[in-house]
């Protein structure tokens, strides 16, 4: 067949959705930092409303404190001289000093709980922060692009001269823009959009405990919530950093993985993760470090959500011609030659060791487990 008979996308065609897409996730993240700036700026209120509820508090305790001391001094008094007053001024002393002991000890516990609840929207702000100071990078990082897109890139097209590949390298990247903001609509909504709702409904809950049960109880109420606060601001940094981990960029493969996986292993606290860098350290080019990273991400991630792994190891090795990664994990295992329709894992890591020259095998049985064996010479 020739060329000029198949239908395919031109370069421009491609390049011209490209920035479509672009442009919708500028507008997403500015729309996801707008929203991270007004949560901002109610914490930042509720936090101000908060210390000034402390001052209140601490002026209260000082009052209370003297009132105390006198109690006291008179409750003393009539101790030691019990003779000389009446039954019921003995007994007015002594509710007197027990009621101003209760009211002390009710403002220490209020106070507690809202240092508390102070600490947690401090923590949360610097979260937001980051996540603002992220987005913005991110906006500038995107409009770099937008400007590559609309400039550099419209020559691509006279350069690309095999019309098949176009039209196959156009639909990889379109088709992997959309599996990625699934994935991420995927785990955004049964993670941190759920546990947000809960949130709401929990804060509602402590308001109910504080009025029919009292300190004690709303306090308990409260570090649940503080547990389950924590556990969505994990998810939704998880989540960013699944996205592009930063120390990618800043520090290199090694230190990546090796904190990327401890925070794997620590997230699911039945499994046990090893990782095992037997070679060099030393900074590879950005397309190796990326795309190995990538691999051994999704190979992890698999042996965790598919194959109900409780022990994984992974195990690297950089030389000065090649880079070998064996990820090897106890799971349910699989048959290589059952396909599974909707599965684009093992085709897209082909796809990445393709483009770098190297090779990958799969080794699995059912009930036995995965090997993967990843090979990737390096160009000097």
């Amino acid at each position: 067949m020739k060329l000029e008979q198949i239908k395919i996308k031109s370069i421009d065609e491609i390049r011209e959705e490209m920035i479509e897409t672009v442009t919708c996730s500028k507008s997403d993240i500015f729309l996801i930092s707008e929203q991270c700036r007004q949560d901002y700026e109610k914490l930042k209120n509720e936090l101000a409303e908060i210390k000034q509820t402390m001052a209140k508090l601490m002026e209260e305790e000082g009052q209370l404190q003297t009132q105390v001391n006198q109690a006291r001094n008179r409750l003393s008094q009539v101790s030691r001289d019990f003779k000389n007053f009446s039954e019921e001024e003995v007994r007015v002393a002594y509710e007197k000093a027990h009621q101003l002991q209760m009211d002390l000890s009710i403002n220490w516990q209020f106070k507690k709980q809202l240092l508390e609840k102070s600490n947690d929207l401090e923590h949360r702000l610097i979260g937001l922060s980051e996540t603002i100071e992220r987005a913005d990078q991110l906006i500038s990082q995107i409009s770099v692009v937008m400007n590559y897109l609309q400039s550099d890139l419209k020559y691509f097209g006279e350069a690309y001269e095999n019309a098949k590949a176009k039209q196959d390298f156009g639909l990889k990247i379109i088709e992997a823009q959309e599996e990625e903001r699934k994935r991420l609509s995927r785990e955004i909504h049964d993670g941190p959009a759920q546990m947000l709702a809960n949130v709401i409904v929990r804060s509602d809950l402590i308001d109910r405990v504080y009025r029919e049960d009292g300190p004690e109880a709303t306090l308990n109420e409260i570090q649940s919530f503080k547990k389950m606060v924590r556990s969505a601001l994990y998810e939704v940094r998880r989540i960013i950093y699944d996205l592009r981990p930063m120390a990618l960029d800043d520090l290199g493969l090694v230190p990546t993985l090796r904190k990327y996986l401890r925070t794997i292993e620590e997230y699911h606290n039945q499994s046990r993760i090893d990782f095992e860098n037997i070679g060099l350290e030393n900074r590879l080019p950005t397309k190796y470090e990326v795309a190995l990273f990538r691999m051994i991400q999704e190979s992890v991630q698999n042996a965790l959500k598919h194959a109900n792994a409780c022990q994984i190891k992974v195990r690297l090795e950089i030389s000065n011609t090649a880079v070998a990664v064996l990820i090897k994990d106890n799971g349910v295992g699989f048959d290589l030659n059952k396909k599974k329709p909707d599965s684009f894992g093992i085709i897209g890591m082909k796809e990445r060791v393709d483009l770098l020259n190297g090779e990958i095998t799969f080794d699995s049985k059912i009930g036995k487990g995965t090997e993967i064996f990843i090979r990737v010479p390096l160009i000097n």
